[in-house]
């Protein structure tokens, strides 16, 4: 169920409540942008309403400026507070009717909605990149609530990683890309989806999901109003200087230092995820070639009988194969149709594999 409103009280005498509070302070005051743990990926937050808070976020990826952020919020009452101009009429809810079914019926959690930008919006300008509309969701994760609602700011955040690189799913993920560049980072453990949020877009007819994620097209399609869903993506980066309707949608991304080389069936034999986990072994194993009378080291990675574990491990195997410094990274992809989260990690690993495509 949404989050209408509800009250926080921190507990201060604890650490971890001093530690909460602090980064609140530092959301609500600082320039410097805090990582903090969400259910999809680790998030790089900032004032959404602070354009130099803002800027903070791209300096610290490293991200290109037109590229969007999605900004977060802990409750309706915040994100109506957002929408609302001197205009708007109390009696009027200001989140368009066509999302209050979805809304219900997933947040909080990982899906976000595309709306229209008010009228002497208090939001920064940077964080539409120049759109007319803005991605927002409600995180389930409790700490990203508790901290939103602390900080008492909508705070914008897009992955905590550098530009391009895998998704962090971890505290350790954000240290290894950010350290140097960002003070404080909210340990919450690893997330629970592993990948980002679904973007839908109901303000074009008929809805679109403009990006997969932790909830997939088929769930969608099962509210009132989405049935007619369309997918409004594509697997690969836009080019030039297309304008994304969405964040995650132009440039290269999830990408490890490794070549990747994605290697996907067709005439509809392949293999599932699940396949794949019996197939594949967590070790490395030592390989003669003797054409050239030389060695290589291969490491087999299983990460995880199904769907939901791939989604959870993959970011992080791509992250382990780039600290054992690998030459090349072969992924056998698994069917995009296998599930609701199968079509989000094919799409990362699409993009991820930019590069060099190989279909059988």
């Amino acid at each position: 169920m949404p989050l209408e409103d509800w009250d926080l009280e921190l507990d201060t005498s604890t650490q971890d409540g001093k530690n909460l509070q602090l980064a609140a302070s530092h959301l609500k005051c600082s320039d410097i942008p805090v990582a903090f743990p969400t259910e999809t990926v680790y998030g790089l937050g900032a004032d959404a309403t602070r354009s130099a808070a803002v800027k903070g976020i791209y300096q610290a990826k490293q991200r290109p400026s037109d590229n969007p952020l999605i900004v977060h919020i802990a409750s309706l009452k915040q994100l109506r507070r957002l929408l609302s101009t001197s205009s708007s009429s109390p009696e009027v809810d200001p989140i368009p009717q066509v999302y209050h079914a979805l809304i219900q019926r997933f947040w909080p959690g990982p899906i976000t909605i595309i709306l229209p930008v008010p009228e002497n919006s208090e939001l920064a300008l940077e964080v539409t990149a120049g759109l007319r509309t803005f991605g927002a969701r409600m995180p389930r994760d409790l700490l990203a609530l508790a901290l939103i609602k602390t900080a008492d700011v909508p705070v914008a955040a897009p992955s905590a990683n550098a530009s391009t690189k895998p998704s962090p799913t971890a505290a350790e993920h954000v240290r290894y890309d950010l350290d140097g560049r960002i003070e404080l980072i909210v340990d919450g453990g690893p997330c629970d989806v592993g990948v980002e949020s679904t973007v839908v877009d109901g303000l074009s007819s008929p809805p679109a999901v403009l990006r997969p994620g932790g909830i997939g097209i088929d769930s969608i399609k099962t509210v009132p109003g989405w049935e007619n869903t369309v997918v409004g993506y594509h697997d690969i980066s836009l080019k030039g200087d297309a304008a994304p309707r969405a964040p995650g949608m132009k440039y290269r991304h999830y990408s490890p230092k490794a070549p990747v080389m994605l290697v996907e069936a067709t005439g509809g034999t392949q293999p599932s995820s699940s396949d794949l986990a019996r197939q594949l072994g967590l070790h490395a194993e030592e390989v003669q070639l003797e054409d050239v009378g030389r060695s290589f080291t291969v490491w087999d990675m299983c990460i995880g009988p199904d769907t939901a574990s791939v989604a959870r491990g993959l970011f992080s195997a791509l992250r382990e194969l780039d600290r054992k410094n690998v030459d090349a990274i072969v992924v056998e992809g698994i069917d995009d149709e296998e599930g609701d989260i199968a079509a989000a990690v094919m799409n990362r690993l699409r993009k991820a594999a930019e590069v060099k495509v190989v279909q059988l």
